[in-house]
């Protein structure tokens, strides 16, 4: 699709969802292979690998050997016992099983870095896929179940690469020299073990496609456990504040116990696949020991090679037991690796264009051009809005609640794609625009900017671009508290820009946090600001630094400022009234003041409020 094109979001969020259900209709190869395709570096060197592999099984299969060939050419040898001839075997035997010991060693020590670097890899481009997704696209699934998606579901596919990895490949290797050495030694024996297993393979596959829905659901009731118990710890306050602990505690306790049944469905489901596993095993020698014996009897197998079959058979049939095992981390692997690759196959909608242009830096003009924004399976918010906002102009953009005038400010900043029409900075669609260069002249200022765990000047920071490698940003954050203004509430705070500010912000005020929010955009030095007013109550001397930054703050720039009070809109340059998705007036406060239409009725009910 090219940029030029408008992008419906419904459109854009039809599209992730049949992406989402083609990965997860993926087949267990199909998910492997396109694994491997996200992680590369799981197979790099896999053929070293195999030939590690087959030389540890050829090396588990040296002890049926030993036997054979001791009791048929060294105990039961023609001229009486052949001491010496089975000492050599015997010291033989050992030296290849520490061979063998060593090269499975390695085949684990291989697989463990390759599968480290690969699934690295793979959470890398799912944190940075999910960050590069639009607001749009984040809003759709809890933040606990998008962490699921980075962490346990990657853990999961760790889990069975390192462990089921290894075995799956010495079990296959083992399997296939355990079958070539039963039909050396007795081909007849080697049909009868063969025909006892192909039913068991038979039905595999059709047990193997129920442990994979089970599985899944294991996975989904995961991600739905993470993101109620994150829900939960985050909004701590808001349930104590409305004592809603027995729900809140109704709602954990009901995602632990779908997780539970899940993995208990799961469960029931391998351990089936298992006792059939171990049923058909436990059969196998039974028949092997009968028909061994009247093949003993009739001359045709010798006692070194009948005992040295039941050997073959252990090795044989433990990786048949084993692979029920193997099967529950696959396919527990398999349902991870399909959630984390639905997460990379989300298209991003607000996507960097490959070829876009450079913005000059410079005063900034925005144009709205038939401007219309649905959110999916929701009516529409904008309808077809046109707007010129001038260059170095003050804009309150105001209007009651659900109105559109928030929606309008993530548009302009580019946070989503309008459904229809464009919006142009300076003469140029946002969606032509290079990332980099439309966040360096675009800055939205929310409401109450999100906050890290660390110092106040750390926190400020984030808002510094273009540094060089190493460049001590300290000079810069003080310079920013000096220009707004906030020296004196910076110097009143113990600890000043060294303070910390707790998790999430929770050592400030929501107005002090606002105030760490216009630092930071200073820093940005945008030619544009796109600021979601604060509307938590604050302090009087609170209100007049955040007023005094902003002053300074706006001086010189373009700024678009979604108003929830109309002493806003009183010092604004121009207004713009938004009502029912429409734009219904635009010009400055006293001439909409005297035009008596929406905005009037809005100011005349605010002043009488504030009398």
């Amino acid at each position: 699709m090219s940029v030029h094109e408008d992008r419906s979001p419904r459109a854009a969020v039809t599209d992730a969802a049949g992406r989402i259900a083609t990965a997860s209709s993926l087949g267990v190869l199909g998910t492997l292979r396109a694994g491997v395709r996200v992680s590369p570096e799981l197979v790099t060197g896999i053929r070293l690998t195999l030939l590690l592999a087959v030389l540890a099984a050829i090396g588990r299969v040296v002890v049926p050997v030993a036997v054979q060939q001791s009791i048929d050419t060294g105990l039961l040898a023609e001229g009486g016992v052949d001491a010496g001839r089975v000492g050599v075997l015997v010291a033989a035997a050992a030296l290849v099983l520490v061979l063998a010991g060593t090269c499975s060693a390695l085949v684990n020590v291989r697989l463990v870095r390759r599968t480290e670097a690969g699934l690295a890899t793979l959470r890398v481009k799912a944190f940075r896929h999910v960050h590069d997704l639009s607001v749009l696209s984040q809003d759709s699934e809890r933040r606990g179940a998008l962490v699921s998606r980075v962490t346990s579901d990657v853990d999961t596919i760790s889990m069975f690469v390192q462990w089921g990895g290894i075995m799956l490949l010495v079990s296959t290797m083992q399997l296939t020299v355990a079958t070539v050495l039963m039909a050396a030694y007795s081909w007849q024996l080697t049909l009868l073990v063969w025909a006892c297993f192909v039913p068991l393979a038979l039905v595999l596959p059709r047990l193997q496609r129920g442990v994979n829905r089970a599985f899944a659901e294991v996975r989904a009731a995961m991600g739905g456990v993470l993101g109620t118990v994150s829900e939960a710890v985050l909004g701590a306050e808001t349930i104590r504040a409305h004592a809603a602990q027995a729900r809140t505690r109704r709602r954990v306790d009901a995602a632990v116990a779908g997780h539970r049944d899940a993995q208990v469905r799961a469960q029931v489901r391998v351990a089936s696949v298992f006792s059939g596993g171990m049923l058909v095993s436990n059969l196998v020698l039974v028949a092997v020991v009968v028909a061994g014996s009247f093949l003993g009897m009739a001359g045709e197998v010798s006692l070194g090679r009948l005992l040295a079959f039941l050997f073959l058979v252990q090795l044989f049939t433990g990786p048949v037991q084993l692979a029920t095992e193997v099967l529950n981390e696959l396919q527990n692997a398999v349902a991870g690796w399909r959630r984390v690759l639905a997460v990379l196959e989300t298209p991003v909608t607000v996507a960097d264009p490959p070829d876009g242009e450079v913005s000059p830096r410079g005063p900034a003009t925005v144009e709205l051009r038939g401007v219309s924004y649905a959110y999916p399976d929701g009516p529409t918010v904008l309808d077809a809005v046109d707007l010129t906002l001038p260059p170095r102009t003050r804009v309150a953009v105001v209007g009651r609640t659900g109105s559109g005038k928030t929606t309008l400010a993530k548009l302009v900043a580019r946070l989503m794609d309008p459904s229809t029409g464009q919006i142009l900075l300076d003469g140029t669609d946002l969606r032509r625009l290079r990332s980099a260069s439309l966040r360096a002249r675009v800055v939205l200022v929310p409401q109450e900017g999100f906050l890290f765990d660390g110092t106040l000047a750390e926190n400020i920071a984030y808002g510094a671009r273009d540094l060089a490698p190493g460049q001590d940003v300290r000079p810069l954050v003080e310079d920013a508290i000096v220009s707004l203004g906030l020296a004196d509430w910076v110097a009143d705070r113990p600890g000043g820009l060294d303070a910390p500010v707790g998790q999430r912000g929770e050592a400030l005020s929501a107005g002090e946090r606002q105030l760490v929010a216009l630092a930071r955009a200073y820093l940005a030095k945008a030619d544009l600001l796109v600021l979601d007013e604060a509307t938590s109550a604050v302090d009087p001397a609170t209100e007049v630094r955040v007023a005094r930054a902003f002053e300074q703050l706006a001086a010189g720039r373009s700024t678009v400022t979604i108003a929830h009070r109309l002493s806003t809109a009183e010092a604004a340059d121009l207004v713009v009234v938004v009502d029912a998705g429409k734009v219904v007036e635009v010009g400055h406060h006293s001439e909409l003041v005297a035009s008596g239409g929406v905005y009037a009725r809005m100011h005349e009910a605010w002043i009488a409020q504030t009398r």
